[in-house]
């Protein structure tokens, strides 16, 4: 036994500690019609990512369930063609005034594996003068898994630009959308903005299926209007799946800064009829002169929780300690 046991000393004495047998480097694989699809795994979690069109998350899952909505057209992808593109989408605003970049949106990017870690790099887009790069890797926290998604907008053009960081993901409708409101108190009556139309947006709406409770505004399923938007500064969102899987997205706000989307928000929610729901983190006001860039990072997470059944409410305060314990401070 002696004997065995300083053998096995000399090994890792000379392997090092051994990986966790559950790790693998990024890779590429075939996903769908995508032939230069990106896999990062770690245990049970599994992200895919699309450098072919617009640089995004295809697949976010843990055990097999996956936060993102992946709509069946896309699946028939054809390079050069219209297509549809869904999924783990990110962008940069302010919506209402950002010049069109259809590269960026949906023009093939680069990629580079760096490690474990994955460096997608959109095409300049000369009309907008701008280009962006985003850059994926697992981080751990408490023995949860979840995906960094640093955004960098570098303003390639002779002018300023004034930007700003807007997530734009796709996931399953169905589930409950939950709002922390912080400590600071909301502009909005409603403590929240329902779009009306591409004119009016209404801080004053009452809706049956937008309560607030124990601190949170739920959406529980989809409002008179779909988009709505928040200026908390709690600096994360939660939607609950029927499939009792909680998807989180973490992400720093600046209570000092401005905010330059229209009703100056912090993150904003589609929940229209239909398949899809659509979660959007929100940054700052980013003036860039040329040359410049900034970044913002979205954590993003999957934890287990049970789905309400009928005549019963999520227990908010469980929740919210969860989502603490289970993804503060990850590495």
């Amino acid at each position: 036994m002696r004997s065995k046991s300083l053998i096995m000393l000399a090994i890792t004495l000379i392997c090092g500690q051994p990986a966790r047998a559950a790790d693998q480097p990024p890779r590429v694989i075939a996903f769908h019609n995508y032939t230069k699809a990106i896999e990062l795994k770690r245990g049970t979690t599994r992200v895919i990512l699309c450098p072919q069109a617009g640089g995004r998350v295809l697949e976010f899952s843990v055990a097999g369930n996956d936060a993102m909505f992946l709509d069946d057209a896309e699946k028939k992808w054809e390079s050069g063609k219209p297509n549809s593109i869904s999924a783990g989408r990110f962008d940069y605003g302010p919506e209402l005034v950002v010049i069109a970049h259809p590269k960026i949106w949906s023009g093939e990017w680069t990629a580079e594996i760096v490690e474990d870690s994955v460096k997608l790099t959109s095409p300049r887009e000369e009309a907008a003068g701008m280009q962006l790069v985003r850059e994926f890797r697992l981080i751990e926290h408490n023995k949860s898994v979840g995906l960094s998604c640093k955004q960098t907008m570098i303003n390639v053009c002779k002018e300023v630009r004034e930007v700003c960081h807007w997530g734009r993901s796709f996931s399953p409708s169905g589930g409950i959308c939950l709002i922390p409101l912080g400590d600071r108190p909301s502009r909005f009556p409603s403590k929240y903005a329902m779009y009306e139309d591409s004119a009016i947006i209404n801080v004053r709406n009452t809706d049956d299926r937008i309560r607030e409770r124990d601190g949170f505004l739920e959406i529980l399923s989809p409002p008179r209007k779909p988009k709505l938007g928040f200026d908390s500064y709690a600096g994360w969102l939660a939607y609950l799946l029927p499939n009792n899987t909680l998807f989180v997205k973490r992400f720093a706000t600046h209570p000092d800064r401005v905010y330059n989307e229209a009703a100056a928000l912090t993150l904003s929610v589609w929940y229209p009829t239909g398949p899809r729901i659509e979660l959007e983190p929100i940054g700052p006001r980013e003036r860039l002169k040329p040359g410049e860039s900034a970044s913002f990072t979205e954590e993003w997470w999957l934890l287990s929780h049970p789905f309400p059944k009928k005549g019963e409410q999520i227990d908010l305060k469980a929740l919210r300690e969860q989502v603490v314990k289970e993804t503060a401070e990850a590495k």
